[in-house]
Protein backbone atom coordinates (compact mmCIF):
# COMPACT_ATOMS: atom_id res chain seq x y z
CA UNK A 1 0.00 0.00 0.00
CA UNK A 2 1.39 3.40 -1.00
CA UNK A 3 1.79 6.02 1.73
CA UNK A 4 1.55 9.77 1.17
CA UNK A 5 3.71 11.67 3.65
CA UNK A 6 3.79 15.29 4.72
CA UNK A 7 5.84 17.12 7.36
CA UNK A 8 4.52 20.11 9.28
CA UNK A 9 6.82 22.44 11.26
CA UNK A 10 5.32 24.99 13.64
CA UNK A 11 7.04 27.40 15.98
CA UNK A 12 5.31 28.41 19.22
CA UNK A 13 7.32 30.75 21.44
CA UNK A 14 10.69 28.98 21.97
CA UNK A 15 9.46 25.56 20.88
CA UNK A 16 9.45 23.94 17.45
CA UNK A 17 6.87 21.22 16.83
CA UNK A 18 7.33 18.69 14.03
CA UNK A 19 4.42 16.55 12.88
CA UNK A 20 4.74 13.66 10.44
CA UNK A 21 1.54 12.93 8.54
CA UNK A 22 0.93 9.64 6.75
CA UNK A 23 -2.20 9.31 4.64
CA UNK A 24 -3.80 12.36 6.31
CA UNK A 25 -3.14 11.13 9.87
CA UNK A 26 -0.53 12.50 12.30
CA UNK A 27 1.66 9.52 13.26
CA UNK A 28 4.67 11.20 14.91
CA UNK A 29 5.08 14.27 17.10
CA UNK A 30 8.47 15.75 17.93
CA UNK A 31 9.22 18.80 20.03
CA UNK A 32 12.49 20.68 20.44
CA UNK A 33 13.79 23.98 21.74
CA UNK A 34 14.52 26.65 19.15
CA UNK A 35 17.40 27.95 21.31
CA UNK A 36 19.92 25.64 19.67
CA UNK A 37 22.74 28.16 19.92
CA UNK A 38 22.57 28.48 23.70
CA UNK A 39 25.74 27.63 25.62
CA UNK A 40 26.33 23.93 26.23
CA UNK A 41 23.14 22.82 24.49
CA UNK A 42 23.46 19.02 24.24
CA UNK A 43 22.11 17.59 20.99
CA UNK A 44 21.86 13.98 19.89
CA UNK A 45 24.76 13.22 17.58
CA UNK A 46 27.22 15.78 19.00
CA UNK A 47 30.78 14.40 19.20
CA UNK A 48 33.07 15.57 22.03
CA UNK A 49 36.49 14.85 23.42
CA UNK A 50 35.40 13.67 26.87
CA UNK A 51 37.33 12.88 30.04
CA UNK A 52 36.71 9.86 32.28
CA UNK A 53 35.74 11.21 35.71
CA UNK A 54 34.62 8.05 37.47
CA UNK A 55 34.42 4.30 36.87
CA UNK A 56 31.63 2.21 38.43
CA UNK A 57 32.97 -1.28 37.75
CA UNK A 58 30.11 -2.92 39.68
CA UNK A 59 27.60 -1.78 37.06
CA UNK A 60 29.99 -1.93 34.10
CA UNK A 61 29.83 1.80 33.52
CA UNK A 62 31.92 4.93 33.55
CA UNK A 63 30.97 8.58 33.82
CA UNK A 64 32.53 10.82 31.22
CA UNK A 65 32.56 14.61 31.40
CA UNK A 66 31.95 16.27 28.03
CA UNK A 67 32.29 19.78 29.43
CA UNK A 68 32.90 21.00 33.00
CA UNK A 69 30.04 19.93 35.23
CA UNK A 70 28.27 17.74 32.65
CA UNK A 71 28.87 14.03 33.26
CA UNK A 72 27.38 11.39 30.97
CA UNK A 73 26.79 7.66 31.32
CA UNK A 74 29.11 5.38 29.33
CA UNK A 75 28.78 1.62 28.88
CA UNK A 76 32.17 -0.07 29.53
CA UNK A 77 31.41 -2.74 26.92
CA UNK A 78 32.23 -0.08 24.31
CA UNK A 79 35.82 0.41 25.43
CA UNK A 80 37.24 -1.88 22.68
CA UNK A 81 35.89 0.58 20.09
CA UNK A 82 37.16 3.71 21.86
CA UNK A 83 39.31 6.24 20.02
CA UNK A 84 41.59 7.85 22.64
CA UNK A 85 43.16 11.26 22.26
CA UNK A 86 45.10 10.92 25.55
CA UNK A 87 45.66 7.65 27.45
CA UNK A 88 46.94 7.85 31.03
CA UNK A 89 46.89 4.28 32.34
CA UNK A 90 47.55 0.71 31.24
CA UNK A 91 44.03 -0.57 31.96
CA UNK A 92 41.53 -0.48 29.08
CA UNK A 93 39.87 2.58 30.67
CA UNK A 94 41.29 4.77 33.42
CA UNK A 95 40.21 7.90 35.23
CA UNK A 96 41.64 10.87 33.33
CA UNK A 97 41.59 9.17 29.92
CA UNK A 98 40.38 11.41 27.09
CA UNK A 99 38.44 9.87 24.21
CA UNK A 100 35.95 10.61 21.46
CA UNK A 101 32.32 10.11 22.47
CA UNK A 102 29.01 10.83 20.78
CA UNK A 103 25.76 11.78 22.53
CA UNK A 104 23.51 8.76 21.92
CA UNK A 105 20.65 9.47 24.32
CA UNK A 106 19.18 12.58 25.87
CA UNK A 107 18.87 13.09 29.61
CA UNK A 108 15.67 11.46 30.88
CA UNK A 109 14.20 12.73 34.15
CA UNK A 110 16.92 12.14 36.78
CA UNK A 111 19.20 10.24 34.38
CA UNK A 112 22.16 11.95 32.77
CA UNK A 113 22.75 11.84 29.01
CA UNK A 114 24.37 8.76 27.52
CA UNK A 115 27.50 8.88 25.36
CA UNK A 116 28.99 6.18 23.20
CA UNK A 117 32.27 5.20 21.56
CA UNK A 118 30.18 3.97 18.65
CA UNK A 119 30.45 7.05 16.46
CA UNK A 120 27.71 7.31 13.84
CA UNK A 121 27.99 9.44 10.73
CA UNK A 122 24.51 9.49 9.31
CA UNK A 123 23.67 10.33 5.73
CA UNK A 124 20.38 10.30 3.89
CA UNK A 125 20.95 6.78 2.53
CA UNK A 126 23.68 5.21 4.69
CA UNK A 127 25.27 5.29 8.14
CA UNK A 128 28.97 4.81 8.88
CA UNK A 129 29.41 3.31 12.36
CA UNK A 130 32.65 2.64 14.28
CA UNK A 131 31.18 0.27 16.88
CA UNK A 132 30.06 -2.38 14.43
CA UNK A 133 32.24 -3.26 11.46
CA UNK A 134 29.72 -5.34 9.52
CA UNK A 135 28.06 -4.36 6.27
CA UNK A 136 24.33 -4.25 7.04
CA UNK A 137 21.10 -3.18 5.42
CA UNK A 138 17.70 -2.05 6.64
CA UNK A 139 15.29 -4.93 7.08
CA UNK A 140 12.66 -2.79 5.32
CA UNK A 141 14.54 -3.00 2.00
CA UNK A 142 13.48 -5.73 -0.46
CA UNK A 143 15.48 -8.92 0.04
CA UNK A 144 16.95 -8.88 -3.47
CA UNK A 145 18.18 -5.30 -2.99
CA UNK A 146 19.68 -6.15 0.40
CA UNK A 147 21.70 -8.95 -1.14
CA UNK A 148 22.79 -6.72 -4.01
CA UNK A 149 24.08 -4.08 -1.59
CA UNK A 150 25.96 -6.65 0.50
CA UNK A 151 27.73 -7.96 -2.60
CA UNK A 152 28.48 -4.49 -3.95
CA UNK A 153 29.88 -3.23 -0.63
CA UNK A 154 31.78 -6.38 0.40
CA UNK A 155 35.05 -4.76 -0.71
CA UNK A 156 34.57 -2.03 1.92
CA UNK A 157 34.76 -4.52 4.81
CA UNK A 158 37.42 -3.37 7.31
CA UNK A 159 38.29 -3.31 11.03
CA UNK A 160 37.67 0.42 11.62
CA UNK A 161 34.05 0.98 10.68
CA UNK A 162 30.92 -0.62 9.30
CA UNK A 163 28.20 0.50 6.91
CA UNK A 164 24.43 0.30 7.31
CA UNK A 165 22.22 0.99 4.30
CA UNK A 166 19.07 2.90 5.26
CA UNK A 167 15.52 2.36 4.01
CA UNK A 168 15.65 5.55 1.92
CA UNK A 169 18.30 3.91 -0.31
CA UNK A 170 15.47 2.10 -2.07
CA UNK A 171 14.57 5.34 -3.84
CA UNK A 172 17.91 6.18 -5.50
CA UNK A 173 20.50 4.54 -7.80
CA UNK A 174 23.15 2.50 -6.00
CA UNK A 175 25.89 4.81 -7.30
CA UNK A 176 24.40 7.69 -5.28
CA UNK A 177 24.58 5.62 -2.11
CA UNK A 178 28.17 4.53 -2.78
CA UNK A 179 29.14 8.18 -3.33
CA UNK A 180 27.55 9.13 0.01
CA UNK A 181 29.46 6.35 1.79
CA UNK A 182 32.73 7.74 0.41
CA UNK A 183 31.77 11.17 1.78
CA UNK A 184 30.94 9.72 5.22
CA UNK A 185 34.30 7.92 5.27
CA UNK A 186 36.05 11.19 4.48
CA UNK A 187 34.21 12.90 7.39
CA UNK A 188 35.32 10.12 9.75
CA UNK A 189 38.97 10.29 8.69
CA UNK A 190 38.97 14.09 8.97
CA UNK A 191 37.49 13.87 12.49
CA UNK A 192 40.28 11.56 13.66
CA UNK A 193 42.93 13.89 12.29
CA UNK A 194 41.30 16.95 13.87
CA UNK A 195 40.88 15.26 17.27
CA UNK A 196 44.64 14.85 17.76
CA UNK A 197 45.16 18.62 17.83
CA UNK A 198 42.13 19.63 19.91
CA UNK A 199 41.83 20.05 23.67
CA UNK A 200 39.62 18.10 26.05
CA UNK A 201 35.91 19.06 26.06
CA UNK A 202 36.09 20.25 22.45
CA UNK A 203 32.88 19.67 20.49
CA UNK A 204 34.22 18.26 17.22
CA UNK A 205 30.86 17.69 15.57
CA UNK A 206 27.82 19.81 16.37
CA UNK A 207 24.73 17.95 15.23
CA UNK A 208 21.99 19.96 13.52
CA UNK A 209 18.96 20.98 15.59
CA UNK A 210 16.56 18.18 16.46
CA UNK A 211 13.94 19.38 13.98
CA UNK A 212 16.49 19.10 11.17
CA UNK A 213 17.42 15.58 12.31
CA UNK A 214 13.72 14.66 12.40
CA UNK A 215 13.38 15.94 8.85
CA UNK A 216 16.45 14.00 7.76
CA UNK A 217 15.01 10.78 9.20
CA UNK A 218 11.68 10.97 7.40
CA UNK A 219 11.16 8.27 4.79
CA UNK A 220 11.44 9.90 1.36
CA UNK A 221 9.04 7.42 -0.22
CA UNK A 222 5.73 9.19 -0.77
CA UNK A 223 6.92 12.50 0.73
CA UNK A 224 4.97 15.27 -1.02
CA UNK A 225 5.23 18.37 1.19
CA UNK A 226 7.35 20.00 3.89
CA UNK A 227 5.11 22.77 5.20
CA UNK A 228 6.57 25.46 7.47
CA UNK A 229 4.57 28.28 9.04
CA UNK A 230 7.29 30.49 10.55
CA UNK A 231 9.28 32.57 7.99
CA UNK A 232 12.59 32.42 9.91
CA UNK A 233 12.25 28.67 10.44
CA UNK A 234 11.42 28.28 6.76
CA UNK A 235 14.63 30.14 5.85
CA UNK A 236 16.72 27.94 8.16
CA UNK A 237 15.30 24.78 6.62
CA UNK A 238 15.74 26.21 3.12
CA UNK A 239 19.42 26.90 3.85
CA UNK A 240 19.91 23.37 5.17
CA UNK A 241 18.16 21.69 2.24
CA UNK A 242 20.03 23.85 -0.29
CA UNK A 243 23.29 22.36 0.96
CA UNK A 244 22.37 18.87 2.09
CA UNK A 245 19.23 17.83 0.17
CA UNK A 246 18.56 20.18 -2.77
CA UNK A 247 16.17 17.66 -4.29
CA UNK A 248 13.79 18.40 -1.41
CA UNK A 249 13.54 22.14 -2.09
CA UNK A 250 10.62 21.64 -4.47
CA UNK A 251 8.67 20.03 -1.61
CA UNK A 252 9.32 22.89 0.83
CA UNK A 253 6.72 25.62 1.11
CA UNK A 254 5.96 28.49 3.45
CA UNK A 255 2.39 28.47 4.75
CA UNK A 256 0.76 31.93 4.85
CA UNK A 257 -2.78 32.10 6.14
CA UNK A 258 -3.16 34.00 9.44
CA UNK A 259 -6.91 33.29 9.47
CA UNK A 260 -6.37 29.53 9.39
CA UNK A 261 -3.01 28.58 11.01
CA UNK A 262 -1.60 25.09 10.58
CA UNK A 263 -2.51 24.21 14.15
CA UNK A 264 -6.18 24.75 13.27
CA UNK A 265 -6.04 23.25 9.81
CA UNK A 266 -4.55 19.98 11.08
CA UNK A 267 -5.98 20.11 14.65
CA UNK A 268 -2.48 19.68 16.10
CA UNK A 269 -3.43 20.94 19.57
CA UNK A 270 -6.17 18.33 19.81
CA UNK A 271 -3.81 15.58 18.62
CA UNK A 272 -1.23 16.57 21.26
CA UNK A 273 -3.90 16.69 23.97
CA UNK A 274 -5.09 13.20 23.09
CA UNK A 275 -1.51 11.90 22.89
CA UNK A 276 -0.95 13.08 26.45
CA UNK A 277 -4.11 11.46 27.80
CA UNK A 278 -3.95 8.14 29.66
CA UNK A 279 -7.29 7.12 28.17
CA UNK A 280 -7.66 6.11 24.49
CA UNK A 281 -11.02 4.96 23.11
CA UNK A 282 -11.19 2.20 20.50
CA UNK A 283 -13.78 2.30 17.70
CA UNK A 284 -15.49 -0.85 18.95
CA UNK A 285 -16.19 0.64 22.39
CA UNK A 286 -13.15 -0.78 24.17
CA UNK A 287 -10.38 1.46 25.48
CA UNK A 288 -6.71 1.61 26.42
CA UNK A 289 -5.14 2.95 29.60
CA UNK A 290 -1.55 4.08 28.95
CA UNK A 291 0.47 4.77 32.09
CA UNK A 292 4.20 5.60 31.88
CA UNK A 293 6.22 5.00 35.05
CA UNK A 294 9.87 5.58 35.96
CA UNK A 295 10.90 2.04 34.96
CA UNK A 296 8.45 1.08 32.20
CA UNK A 297 5.16 1.84 30.47
CA UNK A 298 2.03 -0.19 31.19
CA UNK A 299 -0.80 -0.42 28.64
CA UNK A 300 -4.06 -2.02 29.76
CA UNK A 301 -6.72 -3.17 27.26
CA UNK A 302 -10.34 -3.00 28.44
CA UNK A 303 -13.50 -4.21 26.69
CA UNK A 304 -15.38 -1.12 27.93
CA UNK A 305 -18.67 -0.56 26.10
CA UNK A 306 -17.96 -3.27 23.54
CA UNK A 307 -20.78 -5.74 23.08
CA UNK A 308 -21.02 -8.54 20.53
CA UNK A 309 -23.42 -11.31 19.71
CA UNK A 310 -20.52 -13.62 18.91
CA UNK A 311 -19.19 -16.03 21.48
CA UNK A 312 -16.97 -14.46 24.08
CA UNK A 313 -13.63 -15.79 22.76
CA UNK A 314 -14.21 -14.26 19.31
CA UNK A 315 -15.40 -11.02 20.87
CA UNK A 316 -12.26 -10.69 22.98
CA UNK A 317 -10.06 -11.43 19.97
CA UNK A 318 -11.78 -8.65 18.02
CA UNK A 319 -11.14 -6.13 20.82
CA UNK A 320 -7.52 -7.27 21.20
CA UNK A 321 -6.81 -7.04 17.46
CA UNK A 322 -8.09 -3.47 17.29
CA UNK A 323 -6.18 -2.67 20.48
CA UNK A 324 -2.95 -4.07 19.00
CA UNK A 325 -3.24 -1.75 16.00
CA UNK A 326 -3.96 1.27 18.20
CA UNK A 327 -1.16 0.42 20.66
CA UNK A 328 1.43 0.30 17.87
CA UNK A 329 0.15 3.69 16.68
CA UNK A 330 0.21 5.23 20.18
CA UNK A 331 3.72 3.95 20.95
CA UNK A 332 5.03 5.74 17.87
CA UNK A 333 2.89 8.87 18.35
CA UNK A 334 3.91 9.30 21.99
CA UNK A 335 7.51 8.14 21.38
CA UNK A 336 7.27 5.61 24.21
CA UNK A 337 10.45 3.60 24.71
CA UNK A 338 12.29 1.17 26.95
CA UNK A 339 10.20 -1.66 28.43
CA UNK A 340 6.49 -1.66 27.58
CA UNK A 341 4.06 -4.15 29.11
CA UNK A 342 0.69 -4.74 27.42
CA UNK A 343 -2.13 -6.40 29.31
CA UNK A 344 -4.51 -7.63 26.60
CA UNK A 345 -7.87 -9.14 27.52
CA UNK A 346 -7.06 -12.71 28.56
CA UNK A 347 -7.78 -15.42 26.00
CA UNK A 348 -7.57 -19.12 26.89
CA UNK A 349 -7.37 -20.18 23.24
CA UNK A 350 -3.65 -20.46 22.40
CA UNK A 351 -4.37 -20.36 18.65
CA UNK A 352 -6.22 -17.04 18.98
CA UNK A 353 -3.42 -15.68 21.18
CA UNK A 354 -0.87 -16.58 18.51
CA UNK A 355 -3.01 -14.88 15.87
CA UNK A 356 -3.03 -11.74 18.00
CA UNK A 357 0.75 -11.79 18.49
CA UNK A 358 1.42 -12.33 14.79
CA UNK A 359 -0.78 -9.38 13.86
CA UNK A 360 0.74 -7.22 16.60
CA UNK A 361 4.23 -7.85 15.22
CA UNK A 362 3.08 -6.68 11.78
CA UNK A 363 1.79 -3.42 13.22
CA UNK A 364 5.02 -2.87 15.17
CA UNK A 365 7.08 -3.30 12.00
CA UNK A 366 5.57 -0.08 10.65
CA UNK A 367 7.49 1.84 13.33
CA UNK A 368 10.80 3.31 12.02
CA UNK A 369 12.27 2.97 15.53
CA UNK A 370 13.43 -0.54 16.45
CA UNK A 371 10.58 -2.18 18.38
CA UNK A 372 10.60 -5.83 19.45
CA UNK A 373 7.89 -8.09 20.81
CA UNK A 374 9.97 -10.01 23.33
CA UNK A 375 7.73 -12.54 25.05
CA UNK A 376 4.46 -13.30 26.82
CA UNK A 377 4.76 -13.76 30.57
CA UNK A 378 3.01 -16.44 32.63
CA UNK A 379 0.37 -13.82 33.47
CA UNK A 380 -0.25 -13.20 29.74
CA UNK A 381 1.47 -9.80 29.77
CA UNK A 382 3.02 -9.03 26.40
CA UNK A 383 6.50 -7.55 26.81
CA UNK A 384 7.89 -5.10 24.25
CA UNK A 385 11.09 -3.13 24.01
CA UNK A 386 11.58 0.01 21.94
CA UNK A 387 14.88 1.73 21.38
CA UNK A 388 15.22 4.71 23.72
CA UNK A 389 16.80 7.75 22.13
CA UNK A 390 14.61 10.84 22.50
CA UNK A 391 12.43 11.86 25.42
CA UNK A 392 8.82 10.68 25.19
CA UNK A 393 6.17 13.24 24.43
CA UNK A 394 4.84 13.37 28.00
CA UNK A 395 8.27 14.53 29.25
CA UNK A 396 8.87 17.28 26.68
CA UNK A 397 5.44 18.93 26.62
CA UNK A 398 6.64 21.69 28.94
CA UNK A 399 9.83 22.56 27.10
Amino acid sequence: MSIERKVLLLKKEDTIWTFLIENSEIVEIHCSSSNHDSSHQITLGDIYIGKVKNIAANIGAAFIEIFPGQECYYDMHQVPYAIFTHKFGKKPLCIGDELLVQVSREAVKSKVPTVSSNLNFTGRYAVLTTGNTRIGTSGKLPKALREEYKQRLAALKNDSYGIIIRTNAKEVPMEVVVEEIAQLKQEFEQLKRTANSRTCYSCLVSAPPSYITDLNNVYTEGLTDIIVEDPMLHQQIYNYLSTEQPEFLQKLRLYKDPLLPLSKLYSTDLVIERALSEHVWLKNGGFLMIQPTEALTVIDVNSGKFTAKKKQADAYLKVNLEAAKEIAKQIRLRNLSGIILVDFINMDDSQKMQELLNQFRKYLLLDPVQTNLVDVTALQLVELTRKKVRRPLHEIQNL
